[in-house]
């Protein structure tokens, strides 16, 4: 996993920034009830989204947690007196406090399918009766745009995802949420080059190829062989899946 810390400072512009943010925010708020009193914005990063997410509903009071020191400061500077330090997998709330709880690029960076089902069980604690949980699927996925940058790192090492939509949804029926819903939104200016993906190659963006690995250099020399070496091809499109939490009584 990445150095949160130390990517805390460029982590917006690096990842398309304020049109990014918007495309997130609108698709998370089409998942959301309107008459939601509360939501939780897990791991919310920057604050960039969670932002957004509040000022599109003034009514609606957001919350956001974050388990990185350098990325809630910053978020923490966005929405002042609304961020919490804590750790997905065991969030700092009681039960049944939110009206709505979302976790945005999150699940993707967990190790495998038990932190998977840890963070869905706290939102899920944490969810109101009839609530709503969000969450974005599939994030890896949503790169293989079809490019000619997808066909050099096809042969690339992967493991499971750890966000595939079967298996959140399997995690989410076990909590006894039931799907409510799915959004789709474009990765705005996140459209790889094959300069700045070889770049990230050597930076261990990709998994189970970590800085200095000769697979990662040798990918990245097939990709300095590619026409237009600046030019993104197109943004990515993630996918959001909604459920929802059964009324009592």
């Amino acid at each position: 996993m990445l150095d949160y810390d130390a990517e805390a400072g460029t982590y917006d512009a690096r990842r398309g920034g304020e049109p990014r943010a918007v495309a997130a925010a609108d698709a998370v708020l089409s998942l959301v009830p309107d008459r939601t009193g509360r939501l939780l914005d897990v791991a919310c990063g920057t604050g960039i989204v969670t932002r957004r997410l509040a000022a599109a509903r003034p009514e609606l009071r957001v919350t956001g947690v974050d388990l990185t020191d350098a990325m809630a400061r910053r978020a923490a500077g966005r929405l002042p007196g609304a961020i919490v330090r804590g750790d997905s997998r065991a969030l700092p709330f009681p039960d049944a406090t939110f009206g709505a709880v979302t976790s945005v690029w999150l699940l993707h960076l967990f190790a495998g399918p038990a932190d998977t089902r840890a963070v869905i069980a706290e939102c899920a604690r944490v969810l109101r009766p009839g609530g709503v949980y969000v969450t974005t699927v599939d994030k890896a996925a949503a790169h293989d745009v079809g490019s000619d940058i997808d066909a050099v790192l096809a042969p690339r090492p992967r493991r499971p995802a750890p966000d595939a939509a079967d298996l959140v949804e399997a995690c989410a029926e076990q909590e006894s949420l039931t799907p409510a819903g799915q959004a789709t939104f474009p990765g705005r200016g996140q459209g790889r080059s094959p300069r700045r993906t070889a770049a990230d190659l050597r930076r261990g963006w990709f998994t189970l190829l970590p800085p200095g690995d000769p697979r990662a250099e040798r990918f990245a020399a097939r990709l300095a062989l590619l026409p237009d070496q600046e030019r993104p091809r197109p943004d990515p499109e993630f996918t959001l899946r909604a459920f929802r939490k059964p009324t009592t009584g």
